[in-house]
């Protein structure tokens, strides 16, 4: 292991753990009282809506810049949604694959980031092992399928992210958009 094999290492563990479908303590995003908490809606039901879905023009083809997840006022979907903004053409990620990919993680109401590789660098990658449970369900689900090159938002219901009770500064209950960069299929 180099010198930056070592810090690289780290950092992606944490950026793993801190994605992962385990659920923290009850209290650690919790809401004021009578009040949504960033990214959750007490007055919006969920409505159904196809598995795949347009992208927003807003979001940029050009995979050499940070996407901007935009806000939406509709009712989140139920299910996951996965829009291609941009199809690639290499390798496609399957089960089992290790994948590595940029991502920029926000709240489906408010497009308010929450997390992003970008901020750490723009050849930053997150590797993920599809299959492994490493990340949240709705996080590996949107990658499944896409092919190296490509650039993705997945729209990920609560359940499929981190459920009713939320974890650091993802509240209970909150839909999650991703925009996902595949960078390398393994």
């Amino acid at each position: 292991m180099n010198r930056r094999t070592g810090p690289r290492l780290l950092l992606a563990l944490v950026v793993s753990l801190s994605l992962t479908a385990c659920g923290g303590d009850a209290g650690e995003a919790a809401p004021p009282t009578g009040e949504p908490a960033a990214g959750q809606s007490s007055t919006q039901a969920c409505e159904t809506r196809p598995a795949t879905a347009e992208p927003p023009p807003s979001v940029t083809t050009d995979e050499t810049l940070a996407p901007v997840v935009p806000a939406s006022d509709a009712p989140p979907p139920c299910d996951l949604v996965v829009s291609d903004v941009l199809v690639g053409v290499g390798a496609e990620a399957v089960d089992g694959s290790t994948v590595a990919v940029k991502y920029v993680g926000a709240f489906y109401e408010t497009g308010e980031e929450f997390d992003s590789s970008w901020s750490r660098g723009t050849e930053e990658t997150l590797p993920v092992t599809l299959g492994a449970g490493q990340v949240i369900p709705g996080f590996e689900q949107g990658i499944t399928g896409m092919r190296e090159g490509g650039r993705r938002i997945v729209t990920i219901p609560s359940d499929l992210a981190y459920g009713d009770q939320g974890r650091g500064p993802i509240p209970g209950g909150a839909t999650l958009v991703f925009v996902l960069d595949l960078v390398q299929v393994g």
